[in-house]
C-alpha cells in the first residue's frame, strides 16, 4: 500500500478511538446514578440515547459529504471534523449537564464530517476496484485496533475512576488525527484539497439561506421547548428518532432528482436503495451491542474472573478482536469470491450472520429468566457472528458506493449510506424500548428472524439487483456486479 494509505489508515484508527470509547461507555454513563458522576437516566432512556446519538451522527453524514464535495474538499472536511469532535469530547469532560448536551451535538457534527469524507478519500485515491476493496477491508484492521483499545482504557477510566477523564482521553486522540492530516497533506497530490464541483455564486447564496433557515427553526424550537419546561433527554431522543426516519427519505429523493444525473445513474441509484435498506436493518441490530447488549453484560452475566470483576464495557472489545483476525483474511479472499451475483450473495451472508447472532442472543436471554447470571461466552459468540457479518457488509456497501454515481457525487452517496445507517439507529432507539414490555428472548428472536429473512430475500432477488446496478457501458446480462467485494 502507498504512503497516503498509511496516513488514512492511522488517522482513521485515531479518530475511531474516540467513537469506540463512546460506544463502550455512553449507555453506562447515561444510566449511572448522578452520585457516581452519571446522568441518572432510566435504563430505557439510556439505551435509547445511544441509538439517538449515533443516528444523528449518521444523519449528518449526508450534509458532511455534501460539504466535502461542494464546499471544503474532502481533506479540509476531515480536519474540520477532527476539531469539532475534539471540542465535543472536551465538553463531555466538563462535569456539567450543559457540557453533555453540547458535547453530544458537537460529536455528531464532527463524526458526520469525518466519516463520509474519509471514505471518499479512499475511493478517490484508489484507481481500481481490487485495490479499493482490499484497502477498505484492511482499513478495518486499524479501526478495530481502536475498537479494542478504547473500551479497555476509557471503559476502565469511566467505570472505575471518572467518566469525564475517559472522555478527555478521547479528545487527545482526535487532536492527534488533525495534526497528522495537516502534516501529511502533500502525500495526496492535491486530491481532496478542493471541492470537486464548487458551488456557484447563486448556489452558495441559496445554500446559506437554507442553512440559516434550518438553524433558526431549530434554535426557536429548542427555545420554545425550554420555556414550556418540556425540554428533556426523552424529548431529544424522540426528536432524533423522527428525524432519522424523515431525513433519509428526503435525502434520497433530493439526490435522485438531481438534474445532473442521467437515466443510468437513476437506475443504479434505485438498485442501490435495496442495499441501503438492507444496511438499515443491519445497523439497527449492530447498534444494540453498545446499548442493550452492554446493559445485558452488566446486569445478567457473571463478570468475575479470578476474583477480579471485569468492567462490563470490556466485553465491547470482543468484536474488534474478532475483526482484527478476520479483516486480513477477508481482504485476501473477497476479491477472489467471483460470480455474476456476488454482491447480493455477500450481502445476504452478512445479514444471515447478524440475524443468527440475535437468535443465539434469544437463547442467552432465556437462560437468565430466573435471575441466573450466565457466562459472558454467550455474548462473545454473538459478537463473533456480528463481527463476521460486519466485515462483509461494510466492505460491500462502501465499495459499491464508488460506482453508483459519477465521482463528483462520491461524498453524497457515502453520506446517503450513513443516512440510512441513521435510520437503523433511529429505529433501534425506538425498538429498544420494546424490550421493557416484550420478553427479551422474543425481542431478540424477532429481530434475528427479520434479518435472516432479509438475507434470503437478497439471494432470491440477486438477478434483479445485478441488472439494476450494472454500468451503462456494458450489457447488464454480461457484466459482473458493480462491486467485486
Amino acid at each position: 500500500m502507498p504512503r497516503w494509505f498509511g496516513t488514512l489508515f492511522v488517522t482513521d484508527t485515531l479518530e475511531r478511538f474516540g467513537f469506540y470509547g463512546m460506544q463502550a461507555t455512553l449507555v453506562l454513563y447515561a444510566s449511572a446514578p448522578t452520585a457516581r458522576g452519571g446522568l441518572g437516566l432510566a435504563t430505557g432512556d439510556a439505551a435509547a440515547l445511544f441509538g439517538a446519538w449515533i443516528s444523528v451522527m449518521f444523519l449528518l453524514s449526508l450534509p458532511g459529504g455534501w460539504l466535502g464535495d461542494r464546499v471544503l474538499g474532502q481533506r479540509r472536511a476531515l480536519l474540520a471534523g477532527c476539531l469539532v469532535s475534539a471540542l465535543g469530547y472536551l465538553c463531555l469532560a466538563v462535569p456539567a449537564g450543559w457540557g453533555t448536551a453540547l458535547g453530544l451535538v458537537a460529536l455528531a457534527v464532527g463524526g458526520g464530517l469525518f466519516k463520509p469524507n474519509h471514505q471518499a478519500m479512499i475511493n478517490l485515491m484508489f484507481g481500481g476496484r481490487r485495490g479499493r476493496e482490499s484497502g477498505i477491508s484492511l482499513m478495518y484492521v486499524g479501526v478495530q485496533v481502536s475498537a479494542l483499545a478504547a473500551p479497555l482504557l476509557t471503559g476502565y477510566l469511566g467505570e472505575r475512576v471518572s467518566w469525564n477523564l475517559g472522555f478527555a482521553v478521547c479528545s487527545v486522540s482526535v487532536l492527534l488525527t488533525a495534526v497528522l492530516l495537516t502534516a501529511a497533506a502533500g502525500q495526496f497530490r492535491g486530491v481532496g484539497g478542493q471541492a470537486g464541483r464548487p458551488l456557484t455564486a447563486v448556489e452558495r447564496a441559496a445554500a446559506i439561506r437554507r442553512i440559516g433557515t434550518v438553524l433558526a427553526v431549530l434554535a426557536a424550537l429548542v427555545l420554545v421547548l425550554g420555556l414550556l419546561g418540556v425540554l428533556s433527554a426523552t424529548v431529544a431522543i424522540v426528536a432524533a428518532g423522527v428525524l432519522s426516519v424523515v431525513l433519509p427519505v428526503v435525502g434520497y429523493v433530493v439526490l435522485y432528482r438531481n438534474p445532473a444525473l442521467d437515466t443510468g445513474d437513476r437506475r443504479r441509484l434505485k438498485g442501490y436503495l435495496a442495499v441501503l435498506l438492507g444496511a438499515t436493518l443491519f445497523w439497527m441490530i449492530i447498534a444494540h451491542a453498545a446499548s442493550l447488549l452492554n446493559l445485558f453484560a452488566r446486569d445478567h452475566t457473571d463478570l468475575t474472573v479470578a476474583g477480579f470483576v471485569v468492567p462490563a464495557s470490556w466485553l465491547q472489545a470482543a468484536t474488534p478482536v474478532f475483526i482484527l483476525v478476520l479483516a486480513p483474511l477477508v481482504a485476501a479472499v473477497m476479491p477472489r469470491w467471483n460470480g455474476r451475483y456476488q454482491l447480493a450473495a455477500k450481502f445476504a451472508v452478512g445479514l444471515l450472520l447478524v440475524g443468527g447472532g440475535f437468535l443465539v442472543m434469544a437463547l442467552a436471554a432465556a437462560n437468565t429468566a430466573d435471575g441466573t447470571r450466565i457466562s459472558p461466552l454467550w455474548l462473545v459468540a454473538v459478537y463473533l457472528m456480528h463481527a463476521c457479518g460486519e466485515v462483509v457488509v461494510v466492505a460491500v456497501t462502501v465499495s459499491a458506493a464508488a460506482e453508483v454515481l459519477p465521482r463528483q457525487f462520491m461524498g453524497r452517496v457515502l453520506g446517503m449510506l450513513w443516512l440510512f445507517a441513521a435510520l437503523g439507529g433511529g429505529l433501534g432507539s425506538g425498538l429498544v424500548r420494546l424490550s421493557e414490555v416484550v420478553p427479551e428472548p422474543a425481542y431478540y428472536a424477532g429481530l434475528g428472524g427479520a434479518a435472516m429473512l432479509a438475507g434470503v430475500g437478497f439471494l432470491v432477488c440477486r438477478r434483479g439487483l445485478t441488472r439494476a446496478l450494472a454500468a451503462d457501458s456494458e450489457p447488464a446480462s454480461s457484466r459482473e456486479p458493480l462491486s467485486t467485494t
